[in-house]
């Protein structure tokens, strides 16, 4: 089962809420163990900070592009 929660500060570690509609479903109780696929949600933003290698122009870019349909 697959959902998207918000991280929160629990004294010095960081816990989840898992949403009233998950535990009926997957019949979670209190005290449980349970395994967590975690995976970390990016925002655009972190994506474009990756892009700092590349060093072309836009105009370069573009000429490449356009190269050929002469």
């Amino acid at each position: 089962m697959e959902f998207q929660a918000k991280t929160k500060k629990w004294g010095s570690s960081l816990g989840i809420i898992i949403p009233k509609t998950i535990v009926e479903k997957s019949e979670v109780k209190p005290n449980e163990n349970v395994t967590l696929d975690l995976k970390k949600t990016h925002k655009a933003k972190e994506f474009f900070g990756l892009l700092k290698e590349w060093k072309k122009t836009e105009q370069k870019i573009k000429d490449e592009a356009r190269s050929g349909w002469e």
